[in-house]
């Protein structure tokens, strides 16, 4: 089995799809885990599965952030693997958009993103070892009508990595960003007995974002594509 450089995981944005089979496979392979969200109760269940711990946080607010990272690093040390999961959507027609909505799918989904990368650097810059991965999705590539507010957050954070990925790949950390094209199984989209695995599977997922974070430095990923078998590219 490859081995993981890291040893302690953050998760950010989490939910019972993705963020909960990540945290997972992470602690499996070693890694001690912290799970983020704006509501921390709800994860009661998964934090003890794992053998890790649930904070509050409200990714786009500098203060919470700020927070959260302190706890992390209290209870577990500095994360070394920081996974971005979090995001909104708001859906209408362009002018029908609540500019107060639209605000918040940015906040979110971009300059949440942000917030929690840069409490990340600030601890692994130091030691020139880490990693911090985004969850992008389709919209991160091509924008869809009547979604304008989730492709400009989307957009915003690919940007993101990109530049982070350029300026902090040279001193030792490893930024990503993963596209999700396509839609996330769960028990309330199952597949259809007539198109098997038209769906992500989160756990088949969580193996994939197993795999950035344990490349060689030397071939490192920047940007990662998932799609089922039956998604239009």
């Amino acid at each position: 089995m490859t081995e993981t450089p890291y040893r302690t995981a953050l998760i950010v944005g989490v939910g019972s799809g993705l963020s909960a089979s990540l945290a997972r496979l992470f602690a499996k392979n070693g890694m001690k885990i912290a799970l983020g969200a704006r509501r921390a109760d709800g994860l009661t269940a998964l934090a003890q599965e794992v053998g890790g711990k649930a904070f509050a946080c409200n990714a786009a607010d500098p203060a919470d952030v700020a927070k959260l990272f302190n706890g992390v690093e209290a209870a577990f040390g500095a994360p070394d693997v920081v996974v971005y999961n979090a995001s909104y959507r708001t859906r209408g027609p362009l002018v029908e958009l609540v500019p107060e909505e639209v605000a918040k799918s940015i906040a979110v989904s971009a300059f949440g993103g942000f917030l929690v990368a840069q409490q990340a650097v600030k601890r692994m810059l130091p030691k020139h070892h880490g990693a911090v991965i985004f969850t992008g999705a389709s919209a991160s590539v091509k924008g869809y009508a009547q979604s304008a507010p989730f492709a400009m957050g989307k957009f915003a954070l690919r940007g993101l990595a990109q530049s982070m990925a350029r300026e902090l790949g040279p001193q030792g950390i490893h930024v990503a960003h993963v596209v999700v094209d396509g839609g996330i199984r769960s028990p309330r989209r199952p597949d259809g007995a007539d198109r098997p695995d038209a769906t992500l599977d989160p756990d088949a997922m969580a193996t994939s974002y197993l795999h950035l974070v344990q490349q060689h430095r030397s071939a490192w990923t920047f940007e990662l594509e998932l799609r089922p078998w039956v998604e239009k590219f």
